[in-house]
């Protein structure tokens, strides 16, 4: 039986050396960015590299250098939130920016399904991880501890023994200027839905809340639910509040999801949104802006603040001590929209 002849062998670092008139060492540098290498020199390696076809081998430069290049996005958020209508709105709007900033660095973003339990982490080859709004004894941040490996979480750690560099996400700022514009719109009697976990953006909204309650006088109503029932608990939940306290006027709703469930309640009680029960959320994503009404929202700058995470970390890898612990993403915005402006009454 006739055997087909084998294609021709791919270039090695041989023959690059070989083309450029170098030692091999010399290439490795000269490709890697590593050692003292003259500019002229460096740039005759890389045009015999690339008239050869030549392609390093990125196993062995693991090996050699101990790095993958390569960082995750990581996050304990179930799929009812951050997947649905939104198509992981929140995380792929991080995603998006990370990767861009990564990229500029030379590194790769690896995309983690929600790490709640198993291996997520354990089956990936990174260098760190940027951890999305962790919760206390978060699973994505044990596991990467686990692993020795460093990250950065988006968003403030509220476990108390946790040290890790975080951005800021002003949690407390977004839902004082919700509340803030709530108030200005004429609400007396709104009520606060949260995901029942410890998510900062939760922790300090609850915070903000009580407090906002007292300076206006505003008896609370705080629901919590859990982040996995995603737009049905938002639904389900804000209907009995609404059966118990029927003088609620406003739901300020921090999960889109929630929030999104909580217009369909009012209105399914008999109610019109916004003109007996406003409501307002968090995340100006998708879910805000295609639902009907649209959602007043907040403009959070993730795109700044996931670049900004990204800085933290690769900092962190170089082992760069004038890198901060802490970033604070810009100032929020309320971005107004129908669920909460109410025409001007007389």
């Amino acid at each position: 039986m006739a055997t087909s002849a084998p294609g021709p062998k791919p270039p090695t670092i041989a023959d690059v050396a070989r083309v450029a008139g170098v030692s091999r060492t010399t290439v490795s540098h000269a490709l890697n960015g590593l050692g003292k290498v003259d500019p002229r020199t460096r740039e005759r390696v890389r045009q015999a590299a690339a008239d050869l076809g030549y392609r390093p081998n990125l196993r062995a430069q693991r090996l050699r250098r101990g790095q993958a290049k390569a960082i995750a996005l990581a996050s304990s958020m179930p799929f009812a939130v951050a997947g649905g209508p939104s198509r992981l709105g929140f995380y792929m709007e991080v995603a998006a920016a990370a990767a861009e900033s990564a990229l500029l660095h030379d590194y790769a973003l690896v995309l983690v399904p929600p790490v709640q339990s198993g291996s997520a982490l354990y089956s990936v080859d990174i260098d760190g991880a940027i951890v999305v709004e962790p919760e206390v004894d978060d699973a994505a941040a044990a596991q990467l501890r686990e692993r020795g490996l460093p990250y950065v979480a988006l968003g403030r750690p509220v476990s108390p023994d946790e040290d890790a560099p975080y951005v800021d996400l002003r949690g407390d700022l977004v839902a004082e200027l919700l509340l803030a514009h709530l108030h200005e719109q004429g609400a007396e009697r709104p009520a606060l839905i949260v995901g029942s976990g410890t998510r900062h953006s939760s922790v300090d909204a609850l915070t903000a809340y009580e407090r906002v309650a007292e300076r206006h006088g505003w008896t609370p109503v705080v629901a919590k639910v859990p982040e996995s029932g995603g737009e049905r608990a938002g639904y389900e939940r804000c209907a009995a509040l609404l059966a118990e306290h029927p003088e609620i006027d406003a739901v300020c709703a921090l999960v889109d999801a929630f929030a999104v469930g909580a217009v369909r309640a009012i209105r399914d009680s008999g109610r019109r949104v916004p003109d007996d029960v406003m409501v307002v959320t968090r995340y100006d994503g998708l879910r805000a802006r295609t639902c009907e009404p649209p959602l007043t929202a907040v403009d959070l700058h993730l795109d700044r603040a996931a670049s900004e995470a990204v800085e933290l970390l690769l900092g962190r890898l170089r082992g760069d001590t004038a890198t901060p612990s802490v970033a604070v993403s810009p100032q929020p915005r309320v971005i107004p929209r129908a669920s909460s402006v109410r025409a001007a009454r007389p």
